[in-house]
């Protein structure tokens, strides 16, 4: 492995896997695979669904769904989603299936990294023994693994592939090193070293669940001051002037990342017999935010004289974050859904969002932004940039005389609305 040339194979090319072809396809010989066939065509045809990447970045990176075109890779990158499932327990379906499939491929020499987040313990716990099942090789003799967490941002433009540093792990230290080298060769931010696969794995799943705790605070702190009649954006701006003062904001936690990692620390953590505490009543204060928004909105238009039963309501955006067309783990779908209950006649907007992929995984028709008018109450749902700047003329439309204002991630002002007549309320 360390003299031969490397042959790259990248299994999944979402938002994860698709950059990291990019990047080593700058150097090495490269294939995409994807059992998505659609997905697989759109980007032979230079098209990112995603919109992280351009035409121009895909040149020159072959694509395909085909096992045989990457069964002479030597190095295979794993990078399917995990999941959970109803239960929010770990559902990982697709990575024993990527490593049956890679498993089937190993020859002697061979290393496999995995990057898709699991619980400290999976990669060798669960994935390996399907490798050298598929395989017939002996783990750490013939072939070896890695783990290196994913840390991609989906719609930042900033903090790139290259420019995170890059957390790397290896199976023993000859694995480490060549792991090691290869991450370094495109990231120029630098690679941390880990000092076993279980330490990066529990690196990556903590990240995410200190941002869920963080927020269930603030989502929590907003519940009582929402009782207190306190408004909790000027209660932050106040805190927020202490330098050691964390900024953190309340909100919507959805994603592949936040709203799930969290499950799979705590799958393990009672696994082995300790039931934490703090991690799953964050969980819970976060995954409750959007039936309380919900229920929050039916309790104002009561309050200002508009029956909730069949009220006009327009929600603007439906991806779990601003600026960027990821649907997984939306949970503008909680206010949709406890909206529903009440019969309320919902219009969804969304510039980001792809119909028809709203209409595969919600069965929710998107409405064009430029319909969306005369509703009794309209719900900043995901801070998207459009919808920032709304003017007070375009806001007349939006609503009826005496309408309501639900701003979610405060985009708003109080003040904006002084003189309207129109009610505002944020978390």
């Amino acid at each position: 492995m360390v003299k031969e040339k490397k042959h790259i194979a990248v299994i999944g090319l979402g938002y994860v896997g698709l950059p990291l072809a990019v990047e080593f396809n700058k150097k090495y010989k490269v294939t995409g695979f994807d059992v998505d066939v659609d997905r697989v065509d759109e980007l032979i045809n230079g098209f990112d669904r995603t919109n992280e990447l351009q035409k121009n970045d895909l040149k020159n990176l072959r694509f395909t769904n085909s096992k045989k075109d990457i069964a002479r890779a030597n190095i295979y990158i794993v990078t399917v989603p995990t999941p959970v499932d109803k239960n929010n327990k770990p559902d990982l379906s697709f990575l024993e299936s990527a490593s049956t499939l890679v498993g089937s491929m190993l020859v002697k020499n061979n290393i496999v990294i995995f990057e898709s987040t699991v619980f400290p313990g999976c990669t060798e716990e669960v994935c390996v023994p399907i490798l050298e099942e598929e395989s017939g090789l002996n783990y750490n003799t013939d072939f070896f693994c890695g783990y290196s967490p994913e840390r991609i941002n989906p719609g930042d433009k900033e903090h790139t592939l290259t420019k995170i540093v890059k957390v790397v792990s290896g199976s023993n230290e000859f694995a480490l090193n060549i792991v090691t080298k290869l991450y370094e060769s495109i990231i120029s931010a630098g690679v941390h070293k880990a000092s076993s696969i279980a330490v990066a794995e529990a690196a990556k799943v903590i990240e995410n669940t200190q941002r869920d705790v963080n927020i269930a605070l603030m989502n929590e702190l907003s519940l009582i001051f929402n009782k207190l009649n306190i408004d909790t954006s000027k209660v932050l701006e106040a805190a927020s002037t202490k330098w050691n003062f964390i900024d953190f904001r309340p909100g919507l936690v959805g994603g592949h990342c936040i709203g799930v990692d969290p499950y799979y620390l705590t799958y393990k953590a009672i696994e082995i017999g300790y039931h934490p505490e703090i991690i799953l009543t964050g969980r819970k204060i976060n995954d409750n935010m959007g039936a309380y928004i919900a229920e929050k909105t039916i309790s104002k238009l009561a309050s200002i004289g508009i029956n909730p039963i069949g009220a006009k309501v327009g929600i603007l955006g439906l991806t779990f974050k601003e600026n960027c067309p990821d649907l997984r783990n939306t949970k503008v779908t909680d206010i949709i859904d406890k909206l529903n209950e009440y019969q309320c006649d919902l219009e969804v907007s969304d510039p980001w969002a792809h119909s028809k992929e709203v209409i595969g995984h919600y069965n929710i028709k998107l409405t064009s932004y430029d319909r969306i008018q005369d509703k009794d109450v309209i719900i900043l749902a995901v801070s998207h940039d459009a919808y920032k700047n709304i003017s007070k003329r375009r806001w007349r439309e939006l609503l009826k005389p005496g309408g309501l204002v639900v701003d979610v991630k405060s985009i708003y002002n109080k003040s904006f609305f002084d003189e309207s007549n129109v009610v505002y309320w944020r978390l």
